[in-house]
C-alpha cells in the first residue's frame, strides 16, 4: 500500500469546490464403465487437471458502475525540483481550458501536488464521459491543438519521468464530485493479488459505509490498462488533525476491523 498525502493546487480548489482468490471449482472426473484405448490417455489425465468454471463477465464489468460509463486516467508526473513552480503555473494556464472546452469530452477532476509520499510529484485525474471512445476523441484532437502541443514540448523540460494508468470507478463508491474547502487529499493506492480483485470488491463493498459520515471518500478505481492489479482509494479531510480523528472514529464501529483484516490478506 503507498498513501499519498497531497495538498490541492488553484485549479482543483475551483475544480472540486474549493474557495478561489480467483473463483473456482475443482471437479472430479468420474469414470465410465466402457471407454475406448482412443480415450484411456485423455480420461486418465483429466483426473488431475483442476477445472475452472468459465465466467461470463469480465472482472471489470461485474465491479464497475452500470449506469455511467465513464473512464478516468491518472498521470503521475515527477518533477524536477527546481521546477516545480513553473510547472503549476504552466499546468493552471492550460489544462482548465481543455476542461472547460465543450469540444472535448473530458473534464478535470483535480490537480494535486504531494506533500507526503514522493516529493516533487503531480497527480493529474481525468475523467472521460462516454467511455474509450470519449478518449480517443480527444487523443485525436489534441493531436492538432497547436497549444496543447507547445504545452506539452515545454512541460517535458521540466520532468525527471511520468506514468499513466486508465481506471474504472468502483460501482459502490462516490462519484468524484465538487466539495467545500480547502481541505487536504490523501490517495492510498494498493497493490492486489492476481485473481482477488472480486474479493476486493465484496469486501469494501460492505465496509464503505463505515466511511461516509464525514463525507471523506471521494473516489475509488481500480486500473484497467497500465499497471494492473492496482486500486486507488481517493479520500478528502480538512486537514491532518481531522484526518485522524476520521480513522480513529472507524476503527470504533463494528465491522471496520474485519474488513481491514480480510483485505490485507
Amino acid at each position: 500500500m503507498a498513501p499519498r498525502l497531497c495538498s490541492i493546487s488553484a485549479v482543483s480548489r475551483q475544480l472540486l469546490g474549493g474557495p478561489g482468490p480467483r473463483a473456482g471449482d475443482v471437479a472430479a472426473a468420474a469414470a465410465a464403465r466402457f471407454y475406448s484405448k482412443d480415450n484411456e490417455g485423455s480420461w486418465f489425465r483429466s483426473l488431475f487437471v483442476h477445472k475452472v468454471d468459465p465466467r461470463k463477465d469480465a472482472h471489470s464489468t461485474l465491479l464497475s458502475k452500470k449506469e455511467t460509463s465513464n473512464l478516468y486516467k491518472i498521470q503521475f508526473h515527477n518533477v524536477k525540483p527546481e521546477y516545480l513552480d513553473a510547472y503549476n503555473s504552466l499546468t493552471e494556464a492550460v489544462l482548465p481550458k481543455l476542461h472547460l472546452d465543450e469540444d472535448y469530452p473530458c473534464s478535470l477532476v483535480g490537480n494535486w501536488n504531494t506533500w507526503y509520499g514522493e516529493q516533487d510529484q503531480a497527480v493529474h485525474l481525468w475523467r472521460f464521459s462516454g467511455g474509450y471512445p470519449a478518449l480517443m476523441d480527444c487523443m485525436n484532437k489534441l493531436k492538432n491543438n497547436k497549444e496543447y502541443l507547445e504545452f506539452r514540448k515545454e512541460r517535458s523540460q521540466m520532468l525527471l519521468s511520468r506514468r499513466n494508468q486508465l481506471l474504472l470507478e468502483f460501482s459502490f463508491w462516490n462519484e468524484p464530485q465538487p466539495r467545500a474547502g480547502p481541505n487536504i487529499y490523501e490517495l492510498r493506492t494498493y497493490k492486489l493479488k492476481p485473481g482477488t480483485m472480486i474479493e476486493w470488491g465484496n469486501n469494501w463493498a460492505r465496509a464503505i459505509k463505515y466511511r461516509q459520515e464525514n463525507q471523506e471518500a471521494v473516489g475509488g478505481f481500480f486500473s484497467q490498462i497500465g499497471e494492473l492489479y492496482v486500486v486507488h482509494h481517493l479520500w478528502a479531510y480538512k486537514d491532518l488533525q481531522s484526518r485522524e480523528e476520521t480513522r480513529n472514529a472507524a476503527w470504533r464501529k463494528r465491522g471496520w476491523d474485519e474488513n481491514v483484516y480480510y483485505t490485507g490478506e
